[in-house]
């Protein structure tokens, strides 16, 4: 607690000496001074609270001084107690009141009185301070209230009514404020949002909570609508109500979630678009593919063979721009997955080396390959994906070399317990890439001059996929190029080491595998497209199998209600009816043994959600196009084994 500063004026020492030993204590500061003049010296520069003054005094008198203090607004508010020896006569006492004294004490001095006079006087003076200060801090509030831009108001809180209100009602809403005082709050609302406002004040009345915060719409005098946020207050049977104008806000909000939704749609169209494009593209690259094979099960000479060959070659680069038009898309849709399983990583590097090295023998390239003999045999690993990024490397450091070395490398960078990190490098001494464009190459659709096109062709898209696929395994890709002097690719990732090996080596015999035929068995085909109609009706005619051949879902309901089969290969994009609606419509409305019959999407779809929406309608399985024909055949044979 401050102490209080008592100021005692007499003429005499020995007074002042008594005085400030009768009243000495902690908690006051006295200030003393024989001068009148140097009295009115020290209550201009201390903040006096009590001053005791001797009324005889010479050259200045003790009521003179107190007028000169109570004229002065620094120091009018002064309790002036006068200390006099003179008569007790009502005039010199109405003298002393009427100069601005509080009260007199007599001389001689009773030590009782004088300190119980004093005391009371003391807490007086902190009194008047405390509420000179609550003045002050209610002035400030005033001012703030009065200047804010927020509307700021108390209710009522039993009849909701407007008690008092800053001029920011004006600004925000156009009403004056007069015009809202004993007014319902719930008035200021939009209609549509007066029950609850109503009810969120009421919870906050009922609940008697010290704060709460709501969004509502407000009617303006202009009947424009204004999004404002509510902060309520509930004490003393008051409501204090801070208003904010959050239209800017809610504006802002409104244009991201329509933003957000136009991405949606936007982002819900290109998948519906790249669904279509996948059909559309690999359906005829089926056809072509079925009857390269059909062809190749034909008697042909040396010229024919290599025009099968040219077919075979052509329509997988072309599945290879499909793919990665398709990949790149669903990388950055975020629906793309790695599949870990055992494999064995020399066969997977080999047979992508085998795979590409006539292309590099045609132009006559130094192509290599080296494996480390650290490297383990056996690794948990996609390889359709290693095989994917091994593909594209190795491709493009083939194509871009005219002249000199192509290596392949791979080596044991660290091994710790069941993990090893491997480097693998593709280099090559091809034209390079300028410093200035290598962090550009993984861009999508992006290439490193601007006539590589022109003079190399290609999508642009095969570094980009690597990139964003050895990102997805957890990998770290890095290049180093010089231009005329060539390119060197790093990938290093951690791989898990398998205990034993498992590696898929059927493919390529199934492939080349005379298929065995079926016996008895009636298939009704659902396509549309008429190359696929003449491949599948080669293939199933080649496995002695008797099929019915329809080109929409529409057609299909209606041979299956004369006919019976044994199975049913539907495709999913069809005029009409698709085979989505086809097969739900056989799951829910034939009767048995019909309802059950097995469905085989062949399906061009790429995304899994359109495969998983394949086997939602009621299909049992899924081939996506193109397929082999021993896949056909596979899948055929699993559900017609009991047969």
């Amino acid at each position: 607690m401050d102490p209080v500063n008592i100021l005692i004026v007499d003429d005499k020492e020995e007074n002042i000496v008594a005085l400030e030993a009768l009243l000495k204590r902690d908690d006051i500061t006295i200030l003393s001074t024989t001068s009148p003049n140097e009295a009115l010296r020290i209550a201009w520069e201390n903040t006096i609270s009590i001053a005791l003054v001797d009324v005889q005094m010479p050259q200045i008198d003790g009521f003179e001084l107190v007028e000169m203090l109570k004229s002065n607004p620094r120091t009018k508010d002064i309790l002036i107690i006068f200390v006099t020896a003179i008569s007790k006569e009502s005039k010199y006492v109405v003298k002393g009141l009427v100069s601005g004294a509080v009260d007199y004490l007599y001389k001689p001095l009773d030590p009782y009185i004088t300190s119980a006079k004093v005391d009371s006087f003391i807490q007086l003076a902190r009194n008047q301070k405390e509420i000179k200060v609550k003045n002050e801090e209610l002035q400030n509030y005033a001012i703030m209230v009065k200047n804010s831009a927020d509307i700021i108001a108390t209710v009522d809180a039993q009849s909701l009514r407007i008690k008092s209100i800053n001029p920011a009602v004006q600004k925000l809403l156009g009403y004056q404020m007069d015009e809202v005082l004993q007014k319902s709050v719930i008035d200021l609302a939009a209609i549509d949002d007066q029950p609850n406002f109503r009810k969120k004040l009421s919870d906050v009345i009922n609940n008697n909570l010290s704060f709460a915060v709501a969004e509502y719409q407000f009617e303006t005098f202009e009947k424009h609508m204004l999004w404002v946020e509510c902060r309520i207050t509930y004490r003393n049977k008051m409501v204090f109500l801070n208003i904010s104008d959050v239209s800017p806000q809610k504006s802002y909000e409104h244009q991201l979630i329509k933003s957000k939704e136009a991405a949606e749609q936007a982002k819900k169209a290109k998948e519906n678009f790249l669904a279509n494009m996948s059909h559309e593209l690999r359906t005829p690259v089926n056809g072509i593919m079925g009857l390269t094979h059909i062809l190749r099960n034909t008697e042909l000479d040396a010229q024919q063979t290599d025009v099968v060959d040219l077919l075979e070659v052509s329509s997988q680069s072309l599945l290879g721009v499909i793919n990665d038009v398709l990949d790149i898309s669903k990388i950055e849709a975020g629906k793309f997955s790695i599949y870990r399983t055992n494999n064995n990583l020399r066969k997977t590097v080999n047979a992508v080396f085998d795979l590409l090295k006539y292309k590099a023998d045609e132009k006559k390239l130094n192509f290599q390959l080296h494996i480390d003999e650290q490297v383990p045999e056996a690794l948990l690993y996609d390889s359709l994906r290693l095989n994917q990024i091994l593909m594209n490397l190795l491709s493009n450091a083939i194509k871009f070399t005219d002249v000199g070395l192509v290596k392949l490398e791979i080596g044991v960078l660290q091994k710790l317990n069941e993990k090893v990190k491997l480097q693998i490098s593709v280099a090559d001494e091809g034209i390079g890439i300028a410093a200035d464009r290598l962090s550009k190459i993984f861009d999508s659709f992006e290439q490193a001059e601007q006539d590589t096109l022109v003079k190399y062709g290609g999508t642009g898209l095969g570094l980009a996929i690597v990139k964003r696929l050895i990102e997805l395994k957890g990998g770290e890709l890095t290049v180093s190029s010089q231009i005329g002097k060539g390119s060197v690719f790093n990938f290093t990732n951690w791989y898990t080491i398998a205990e034993n090996e498992s590696v898929n080596t059927q493919q390529s015999s199934l492939s080349r595998k005379k298929l065995d035929p079926f016996e008895s068995v009636h298939i009704l085909v659902a396509e549309d497209n008429l190359v696929n109609q003449f491949m599948l009706s080669k293939m199933l005619k080649d496995w002695n199998v008797e099929f019915d051949m329809v080109d929409n879902g529409r057609k299909v309901l209606d041979k299956l209600q004369t006919q019976d089969y044994d199975l049913i290969l539907m495709d999913t994009h069809m005029p009409e009816m698709n085979g989505y609606q086809a097969a739900k419509h056989i799951r829910v409305n034939f009767v048995e043994p019909k309802r059950n019959i097995p469905i085989i999407s062949l399906s061009a779809a790429s995304f899994d959600h359109e495969q998983q929406q394949a086997l939602s309608s009621g299909m049992d399985d899924v081939l996506a196009k193109p397929f082999q024909a021993y896949q056909l055949h596979e899948k055929l044979k699993s559900f017609l084994v009991a047969k």
